[in-house]
């Protein structure tokens, strides 16, 4: 099964984590619209269509093992596994390498992995990851997202295989067109959705 952009978008909507309003971003600059995967990632039901997209994309690579980056790439990771009919783990912070997979989880040299992530802006978490299970001797075989909201700026040195891209306006605060408008920052926490 394959989801177009709009597909996959539609199920972040969906599932209110698309959020349209005026956020401030860790990054500290504004915006006009806030993803929030763990969102989407909390019904088994988006989970599996998502992942199962991915598995599809990723068909032809021969993965032998899921990696995703905590936290949003652990449940990922075990259901693309699951598709795949492969092991399914997680990498997590360290203060050596960034990220590492640890736990104990095995990894032979050699091993074909694929590395799965909700959302990419900078690719920072999934680059660590990737740098990790090259050290230990995996053959990273692909990089697969849910969104790419980078503009094109992420790049992996395998296929690179986003469900979907969207563009994120985003302004410095002094010179934040919803500032000039008065719209109200919103927390999005805040925005409960039923």
């Amino acid at each position: 099964m394959s989801l177009s952009n709009e597909e996959t978008i539609e199920i972040f909507k969906e599932a209110g984590a698309l959020l349209e309003g005026h956020f401030i971003y860790t990054s500290g600059r504004h915006g006009e619209r806030f993803l929030q995967a763990a969102r989407v990632l909390q019904y088994p039901n988006h989970v599996e269509t998502l992942c199962t997209a991915i598995a599809e994309k990723a068909r032809d690579l021969d993965v032998e093992l899921v990696v995703g980056p905590a936290t949003g790439g652990i449940i990922l990771a075990y259901e693309t596994g699951r598709q795949l009919g492969v092991r399914g783990v997680f990498a997590e912070r360290d203060e050596e390498e960034g990220m590492a997979v640890k736990r104990g989880f095995a990894i032979p040299e050699g091993t074909r992995v694929l590395v799965v992530e909700d959302i990419v802006t900078t690719g920072g978490s999934v680059h660590k990851t990737v740098n990790h299970l090259t050290k230990r001797g995996a053959n990273v075989v692909g990089v697969s997202v849910l969104i790419d909201r980078s503009a094109g700026e992420a790049k992996f040195d395998c296929p690179y295989l986003p469900l979907a891209t969207l563009s994120m306006r985003s302004w410095d605060p002094d010179s934040c067109d919803l500032c000039v408008s008065g719209a109200p920052l919103v927390e999005p926490d805040d925005i409960v959705i039923t």
